[in-house]
C-alpha cells in the first residue's frame, strides 16, 4: 500500500499516469532538467514512462516516488522520494524537483521534511544521502538549511547533456 503524507499545506501522494500532464509541464522546462542529470522531455510519452519507473521503483523496493499536491488544490506541483533505497542497509539517497511557478514559496522544504521524517520512523533508514549539481545554488542551500551537511564532492559524477559534471554529496543522519 502506498503511503500518502500530509503536511500543512501539501500531500504528497502516489503518482498515477493522470498526472502525466503535470510531470510533462516541469520535465520539459529547461530551467527544471538544467540540474537534474535527466535530458528535458520532448514529448508526453517520456512522461508515462518515468511514471512507470516510479511505480516500478516502489514494487522492487528500489525507491519511493511521492507527487506533490497543495491541499484542495488538484494537480502535482512537483515529485520528491528516495531513490537507491537500500533497506539492507537503511539508507536512500533524496531526489526532488518542482514546477519554476513554485520555486522559492517553502513548498519543497516542506515536503522534504516530511519524507525524512517518513524515512528515519517508518522506513527504519539511519542515512539519507543528496547528490547535487555544485551549480544547484538553491538545492545546495534548501539541503543546508534543512538540516543535511555537506560531505564532499563526487568528480564527474553525473552526466548532463553529454557532459559530466562534479556533484556535491550531502546527507543527513538519525
Amino acid at each position: 500500500m502506498f503511503p500518502t503524507l500530509s503536511t500543512d499545506r501539501l500531500v504528497l501522494r502516489e503518482i498515477f499516469q493522470e498526472d502525466a500532464e503535470a510531470i510533462y509541464s516541469y520535465f520539459s522546462d529547461d530551467r527544471v532538467t538544467k540540474h537534474y542529470g535527466m535530458n528535458t522531455f520532448t514529448n508526453l510519452e517520456e512522461a508515462e514512462n518515468l511514471i512507470n519507473a516510479f511505480s516500478s521503483n516502489f514494487t522492487q523496493k528500489r525507491g519511493i516516488r511521492w507527487g506533490i499536491e497543495r491541499k484542495n488544490k488538484k494537480g502535482l506541483i512537483g515529485t520528491i522520494g528516495f531513490n537507491l533505497w537500500s533497506p539492507a542497509h537503511k539508507r536512500a539517497e533524496i531526489g526532488y524537483e518542482i514546477h519554476p511557478d513554485f520555486w522559492r514559496l517553502g513548498y519543497t522544504s516542506e515536503a522534504l521534511m516530511a519524507i525524512v521524517d517518513y524515512g528515519f520512523n517508518e522506513l527504519g533508514l539511519t542515512r539519507i544521502g543528496a547528490v547535487v549539481f555544485i551549480e544547484n545554488h538553491a538545492s545546495n542551500q534548501l539541503l543546508l538549511s534543512n538540516g543535511f551537511e555537506k560531505e564532499g564532492i563526487l568528480k564527474k559524477y553525473i552526466y548532463q547533456n553529454n557532459i559530466a559534471y562534479d556533484v556535491n554529496m550531502f546527507s543527513i543522519v538519525k
